[in-house]
């Protein structure tokens, strides 16, 4: 599943703010380990590195119906840079703009959170609020992420977290 689309998987972890605009426009192909539903990435100019991984499954829904829509790559990932301060940034990307001034709402568990979006991406309000998600990530079974797109459509998108404490243990080992 990750596998599939790798370039594509690098080239949005780029955009993620980290990298200047033109890094932001290159691409990797550096996959360097598959933790089950989750990939590892290492780029060594500037170095760093992410586990990333696409929905198991992705519902649509618009006025209460589920709707066909058209995204692009869904993803979450957790992005580590050598000397940064935390244990690692979330990201995730839903494939869409969001609507202006929404939040998508993350799920593990019982643990909910909030991130605050910007065009087609959503983070975490600071680096002790990234540790909180990524310790609850690593505890969990599966997380799930709903949205509000520019043009109204609710989005609920599940993710496997097996293999997510192998794949960011590995991204953060590799970025130290």
């Amino acid at each position: 599943m990750v596998l599939g689309i790798a370039q594509k998987l690098a080239c949005a972890a780029l955009v993620l703010g980290v990298a200047s605009t033109a890094q932001a426009q290159q691409t990797s192909t550096n996959q360097v380990a598959t933790k089950t539903a989750w990939a590892v990435f290492e780029d060594k100019n500037p170095k760093e590195c992410w586990a990333v991984s696409s929905p198991k499954e992705t519902v649509n829904t618009k006025d209460g119906r589920v709707v066909a829509v058209t995204r692009s790559d869904i993803l979450l990932m957790a992005f580590y840079r050598p000397g940064a301060l935390n244990g690692g940034q979330l990201a995730f990307t839903g494939g869409y703009p969001f609507a202006g001034g929404s939040t998508v709402s993350l799920q593990v568990g019982d643990s909910r959170f909030e991130l605050f979006t910007d065009g087609e991406w959503a983070w975490a309000a600071s680096a002790e609020e990234d540790a909180k998600i990524v310790s609850a990530l690593k505890r969990g079974a599966t997380a799930v992420l709903t949205a509000r797109s520019g043009r109204g459509t609710n989005t609920k998108d599940t993710f496997s977290l097996s293999g997510f404490t192998a794949a960011v243990e590995d991204a953060e080992k590799r970025c130290k």
